[in-house]
């Protein structure tokens, strides 16, 4: 997704965003919005929602500073509390004809003020909150010593080209970090990739009884992205998972099932509360690291070692 913040108010307000904040190559919203305007836009606010700036304020904010230039339009897509802080998360997508962009404002609790950008974790360890709600709540496929001094969380998409742009990454680390726990944890961005959900229904079936298998799944469904059409989707989701080494028939039996459909939205739910917003997103220990295709491995890899050795201290 382009940086597009060049020119005007824009620029000048959102500079610090456009720095600070890295998108995800594919994001959760459509790559084309329709233009909303103030009032018009279906926003579900979190409880206590009488202590948040209201959608209209927000809308009216936007039309206030940018109402000048008619090819910028502004999407509320949530607006919540931020816990233990007193501040309002607003989250909100900008659209140019350059593309899009997620943007975050934190409003003060007096609703006079507004922060731009992310906000990050603080502390002798920043990313331990974190790091605690994966150990509890990841469940996807895994790999890698149960007691490992770390884990490394990925939240893709089996549909997501970028996610196939990270695997060869994925593997590399797969490859030089043996010692370190890895989960593939699905993310299906079911509103840009049609059949991701039926994708990472059949990935659950299969690592709930194949571990191995499950990995071969993922690595087969990436090779083979490309060819995947909703006419010929059902026999190449077997193809794939016969070559996995479990049952087309019972895994495609089991992937209908209710509890299945419960455990990916639990899935999907862990991603919503890590504030995850595009795919491929990797947890290093609880470290975030988004848009992992352009990511240097080098760099990637030391952020790994390093992690690994605050581990052990």
């Amino acid at each position: 997704m382009r940086n597009f913040l060049r020119t005007g108010m824009i620029f000048v307000l959102f500079a610090g965003v456009a720095a600070a904040q890295q998108t995800s190559t594919h994001s959760k919203y459509p790559t084309k919005m329709p233009a909303r305007k103030a009032g018009h836009v279906a926003v579900k606010a979190e409880p206590h929602a009488a202590a948040l700036p209201t959608e209209a304020t927000v809308m009216a904010f936007f039309q206030r500073m940018f109402g000048y230039d008619p090819n910028v339009v502004f999407h509320v897509l949530s607006i919540k509390p931020v816990e233990d802080t007193g501040l309002a998360a607003v989250s909100t997508v900008v659209s140019t004809p350059q593309g899009q962009q997620v943007m975050n404002l934190y409003v003060t609790p007096d609703g006079q003020h507004a922060i731009t950008g992310d906000m990050i974790p603080f502390g002798v360890d920043p990313f331990a909150k974190v790091r605690g709600i994966l150990q509890k709540r990841a469940f996807g496929a895994t790999r890698g010593p149960a007691n490992a001094p770390i884990t490394v969380v990925e939240f893709a998409d089996l549909e997501c080209p970028a996610c196939k742009q990270a695997e060869p990454i994925m593997e590399k680390l797969y490859a030089d970090f043996p010692n370190v726990k890895f989960i593939f944890q699905s993310f299906p961005l079911e509103s840009l990739h049609p059949w991701a959900l039926e994708a990472a229904s059949y990935l659950d079936c299969i690592e709930r009884t194949n571990h191995q298998g499950a990995w071969t799944f993922i690595q087969t469904t990436y090779t083979h992205q490309a060819e995947v059409t909703d006419a010929n989707l059902t026999q190449e989701l077997a193809t794939f998972t016969k070559t996995a080494g479990s049952d087309p028939a019972k895994i495609a039996a089991c992937a209908a099932t209710p509890d299945t459909r419960i455990r990916i939205t639990q899935g999907e739910e862990l991603a919503k509360d890590l504030n995850i917003t595009g795919t491929p997103t990797l947890f290093v220990n609880g470290r975030p690291i988004a848009n992992l295709p352009a990511t240097n491995y080098s760099l990637l890899k030391s952020i790994v070692e390093f992690e690994v050795e605050q581990a052990k201290k």
